[in-house]
């Protein structure tokens, strides 16, 4: 049994729409991205800290290790 040959859908939008919508959704991303200031990897935000997720889940888990280990001064 063979397929039936299926025809091209037809296009609803332009392409040069469709062209200028790639092009402001490759700006966004480009205006968003940076990098981790430990290694480098991309991150999703740039604000004060551009740390990736990693970078700063091992942050934070440090943190804790130092509050617990720190004697009580009094």
């Amino acid at each position: 049994m063979r397929r039936k040959a299926q025809s091209k859908p037809e296009q609803v939008v332009p392409p040069e729409i469709l062209e200028q919508a790639k092009q402001a959704i490759s700006t966004d991303r480009l205006k968003k991205t940076a990098k981790c200031t430990v290694c480098g990897a991309e991150t999703p935000n740039a604000g004060a800290e551009p740390l990736c997720w990693v970078c700063r889940r091992l942050k934070i888990s440090a943190w804790r290790e130092i509050e617990q280990q720190m004697p009580v001064q009094e």
